[in-house]
């Protein structure tokens, strides 16, 4: 059993806990998160994006998704973590578990302000109704984790005006419509991203994504900004922008008026944080307009963006180009590959930092949705099969993520039949053609057609949206097979990402950017545009399983990667980006 486990439990016994809830998670409800928040992955060990921690008085549990089955599976070795596979037969969810493990009188703990209201609602409605004391000020995993990271805030950057093409002014406007139309007179914005968003402003307290620590509060008349330091205070103030030190907040919204009315995202803000809005106040849980708003970009954001990709699809390209060359030549690792990828983004005009953490995961680690090569892990490259690369870059002109899946060399008939129905699902997505107001679960079936048709699939979404200089994961829409209101909308950039994971021998995904459009001249017809630029794997492609259709969009496809990159390279790889981008 983890040292760190057994700590916990002492001070759960010390403080009369039965059960104590430690999920992934900071005051903003965000997905990647600050090293202070990282409770849940020091007492687990567990390094996964997604996952709860429940631990009991003499045993513990871990829930996730299919994405980190294989990852969790490996981590929580002799741990005397349990893994619960959420959604998978016969494990229940956290609620039921709760439901039958809390007893009358025990109590349920778990730090209210990294825990959304509306699950903490969940929490507490259970607790009651088993005659259970929840306890939401509780962090019992701080009291074990003495060297625990500061929280800290650093600097504060503006995001050139090239860049984002609205003003604060502009959308605060938007904001404040939305209010009015909502009948609210308060705004409690936490999303670290759309705050980021509204005051054009980018920062570093989360890995690999540029925003800052920060709350807005907004009424039809003031605004409040409670942020770390004093960057852009002058600047802010005379934009009529109140700053206010960061944990100001969970003292003033105690002392909202009674006559409030107060929208707030209940999956995003934080349980602590609701709860100590004034009971005569009027909470509106709903989503903030400003993640809708941001999610659709502007014409000087796309084009942006489009740029970003080209930078990025140069990085790829010549990267690709090297490891095929260099692979049967020297010794490389997965993580010296991944280290010279990044190498290359570096390289380019205007990089910030990496969108993510790269993955790279040769032959049997491809098939870990979410492998994160490790020292002891790191696996050494051979001149044959696959090497799964899903990475991307964040840049002054926007955020990138792409997946390809290499072949190093040698391929089985068997890879090359499962890469080429991943191929033709992504392809399929890609080309679709739909009325406005359709949903990215109308859309999800496509990607997951060919596979299906050979008895594969995959356990993940097939898309997710990708913030403007923002976080590489972004919604609120998304293409799933799980039912998701807000509907796909002209300016909306969504990954299409479906892919295949063979345990024990490789895992296939394939990945681009696409950027939803409308029709020359029909505001009701939509279609997909591609926005990264790096060519698929020609060698792994079984080209009579293509459709007439599939073959043409993937030859037309190559001849624009090949037309926008082909001037920026030299000519040695310009040469070879010639030779994949051939016609099949």
């Amino acid at each position: 059993m983890k040292k760190e486990l057994e700590l916990l439990q002492g001070v759960m016994r010390e403080n009369g806990v039965a059960i104590c809830v430690v999920p992934t998670n900071d005051f903003h409800g965000s997905e990647y998160i600050n090293e202070y928040f990282r409770s849940r992955q020091f007492i687990s060990g567990f390094t996964g994006s997604a996952g709860t921690l429940v631990v009991c008085e003499d045993s513990a549990y871990l829930w996730t998704d299919g994405r980190y089955f294989l990852q969790a599976s490996l981590q929580l070795k002799e741990s005397g973590i349990e893994l619960m596979k959420t959604g998978e037969p016969g494990v229940p969810e956290i609620d039921e578990f709760l439901k039958k493990n809390l007893k009358q009188g025990d109590v349920l703990a778990f730090d209210g302000r990294v825990l959304a209201c509306r699950i903490g609602d969940k929490y507490k409605q259970i607790a009651d109704k088993c005659g259970a004391i929840t306890k939401f000020d509780l962090d019992l995993p701080d009291l074990v984790w003495t060297e625990r990271p500061k929280l800290l805030g650093n600097s504060i950057w503006a995001l050139p005006e090239t860049s984002y093409g609205e003003t604060f002014e502009e959308k605060l406007a938007r904001v404040r419509k939305s209010m009015t139309k909502s009948s609210v007179n308060y705004h409690l914005i936490t999303g670290l991203e759309e705050n980021a968003w509204l005051y054009n402003l980018r920062g570093s307290d989360v890995d690999r994504s540029p925003i800052f620590f920060s709350f807005t509060l907004i009424t039809p008349d003031s605004v409040r900004l409670y942020k770390f330091g004093d960057d852009f205070d002058d600047l802010l103030k005379e934009k009529g922008v109140t700053v206010k030190s960061y944990l100001d907040i969970f003292e003033d919204i105690k002392l909202l008026p009674n006559e409030a009315k107060v929208l707030a995202d209940f999956d995003a803000a934080s349980y602590s944080l609701i709860k100590s809005i004034p009971a005569p106040c009027k909470i509106v849980d709903g989503i903030s307009p400003a993640s809708v708003f941001k999610s659709v970009k502007n014409h000087m954001e796309i084009a942006a963006t489009k740029e970003a990709h080209m930078y990025d699809g140069i990085a790829m390209v010549n990267f690709i180009y090297w490891l095929k060359n260099t692979v049967s030549k020297q010794s490389l690792t997965e993580i010296s590959a991944s280290d010279h990828l990044e190498s290359l983004r570096r390289a380019q005009p205007g990089f910030i930092d990496l969108s993510f953490d790269t993955i790279a995961g040769y032959m049997s680690n491809g098939a870990i949705i979410h492998y994160s090569a490790t020292p002891e892990s790191d696996t050494a490259l051979e001149a044959n099969g696959f090497i799964l690369v899903d990475s991307g870059g964040q840049y002054l002109k926007g955020t990138t993520d792409i997946t390809r899946t290499i072949a190093l060399g040698a391929l089985t008939d068997k890879m090359k039949e499962y890469y080429t129905a991943v191929l033709r699902g992504h392809l399929d997505l890609a080309m679709a053609k739909f009325r406005a107001g359709t949903t990215g679960c109308d859309l999800d079936y496509l990607a997951r057609k060919a596979l299906q048709e050979i008895g594969l699939d995959y356990n993940h979404g097939t898309g997710h949206g990708v913030g403007h200089v923002l976080s590489v994961h972004e919604g609120p829409q998304r293409i799933s097979k799980l039912p998701n209101k807000y509907k796909l909308e002209p300016g909306m950039i969504t990954s299409d990402e479906p892919g295949v994971y063979i345990e024990g021998e490789f895992g296939i995904r394939i990945e681009n950017e696409i950027l939803c459009k409308e029709a020359d001249g029909n505001a009701d017809e939509l279609y997909f545009e591609m926005l990264t630029l790096c060519p698929y794997e020609p060698d792994a492609i079984i080209s009579e399983r293509l459709t007439e259709e599939e073959r043409s969009y993937l030859n037309d496809y190559h001849k624009m990667v090949y037309s926008k990159l082909a001037p920026l390279l030299e000519p040695e790889v310009r040469n070879w980006l010639r030779k994949v981008t051939a016609p099949l």
